[in-house]
């Protein structure tokens, strides 16, 4: 397993499909598949589901080749601040842009299921 820069929560007793945290990715089993959190940031919760399909390969998603529910990856949505921006509205009030924090992986939530 790797170091925990990510929240983990194991679901139930068993062996776990390996993987990797590095920077904002996670790469599971052999260079298998890799999930780029920061990429699939949002403005709202997004969840990924890592299934085995029939052939044994990893893929993301619940689809009619899937076999066997390995991990689930939840990326929180994205959180702004409200900057000044230095001007000032008709009413003389400042004007207040929102702008993205830093994309955060240790907010992100790796779930995993014990492998078949």
């Amino acid at each position: 397993m790797a170091a925990a820069k990510i929240i983990v929560v194991e679901k139930n007793e068993g062996e776990k499909i390996p993987y990797e945290v590095s920077g904002t990715k996670i790469i599971f089993g052999d260079d298998e598949l890799m999930v780029n959190c920061k990429s699939r940031e949002r403005d709202y919760e997004v969840t990924l589901d890592v299934c085995k399909d029939t052939a044994d390969g990893l893929t993301v998603g619940v689809n009619t080749e899937a076999r066997e529910y390995v991990a689930q990856v939840t990326i929180p949505a994205r959180q702004y601040e409200e900057v000044d921006t230095g001007e000032e509205d008709e009413d003389g009030k400042p004007i207040k842009e929102r702008v993205p924090l830093p994309f955060d992986m240790k907010k992100c939530t790796l779930t995993l299921w014990a492998l078949i």
